[in-house]
């Protein structure tokens, strides 16, 4: 199985598209040495939100690196931020911008095509049928995109990152109710900087299944990883850090549901 599904209670689904740090066996020699550490990745995030399980929420998470294939991609391989710097579906390019490959193996159409329907098209299956269902179940459902990020990486934006980027594409994949409920709780403390859907409003999995007027919100949230973790490596979990940031996250993914329950009734 290429993702790990755990089903929950509650109408919230926390999907983790980057947190996959295993590289195929076939496919590993075609990558330089430096790619086979996947330093990348959205380390610790199942750590981190270890108390959705207590939320009652749902919790999908491949196994694979985003080097094979990226989650938040949309198949098509269209860019998500025109004009910047962009990863691909089957990225070629590290977040410095040095190639991922050994010269002359960097995959193909074909190859491209059958690493999509191998690992993204079953983690997406399962996402829009958990959905689907919880909103059945609920009468609506909030969608809970986690990511994280380095706080500083020149090749994809200028200067220090905020610390929570939180995206609703623009407006359009949550009702406003849910995206200034998600932002009061951030607002209301003095630790970590935000912002809303500024140089990251949300990629693939956010705009595709966002769509409120059909009562499913989607919500992006990408953090500096230097609010638990050492940025650099080994890449380790900061148990203090994590500590400080928990409540915090906790409290943005209770008030988005609170907010989405209201809206609707429910």
């Amino acid at each position: 199985m290429s993702f790990s599904l755990r089903r929950g209670t509650a109408p919230l689904l926390v999907s983790m598209p980057h947190i996959g740090t295993e590289i195929p066996e076939d496919l590993r020699s075609q990558y330089i040495e430096r790619a086979l550490a996947v330093e990348d990745a959205d380390w610790h995030l199942e750590r981190l939100y270890g108390f959705a399980d207590e939320l009652g929420a749902t919790v999908l998470q491949p196994r694979y690196s985003r080097y094979v294939i990226d989650l938040n991609r949309p198949p098509d391989d269209a860019a998500m931020y025109p004009g910047a710097s962009n990863t691909e579906l089957c990225p070629t390019r590290f977040f410095t911008g040095d190639a991922l490959y050994v010269q002359g193996c960097e995959p193909g159409e074909a190859e491209r095509g059958r690493r999509r329907e191998l690992y993204w098209q079953p983690y997406h299956t399962a996402l829009a049928a958990e959905l689907q269902g919880l909103k059945d179940k609920h009468g609506f459902v909030v969608l809970w995109d986690a990511h994280s990020i380095r706080s500083q990486i020149p090749w994809l934006f200028e200067g220090v990152l905020p610390d929570l980027n939180i995206g609703t594409a623009g407006g359009t994949s949550a009702a406003l109710q849910v995206e200034e409920a998600v932002t009061r709780e951030a607002a209301a403390q003095e630790e970590a900087s935000h912002i809303v859907n500024g140089r990251f409003k949300g990629g693939y999995i956010t705009r595709h299944y966002g769509r409120p007027a059909e009562r499913v919100h989607a919500v992006q949230l990408e953090m500096v990883q230097k609010l638990y973790m050492r940025e650099s490596p080994p890449y380790d979990y900061d148990e203090r850090r994590a500590a400080d940031i928990q409540p915090l996250l906790k409290a943005m993914l209770v008030a988005a549901v609170l907010a989405a329950r209201k809206l609707h009734g429910a």
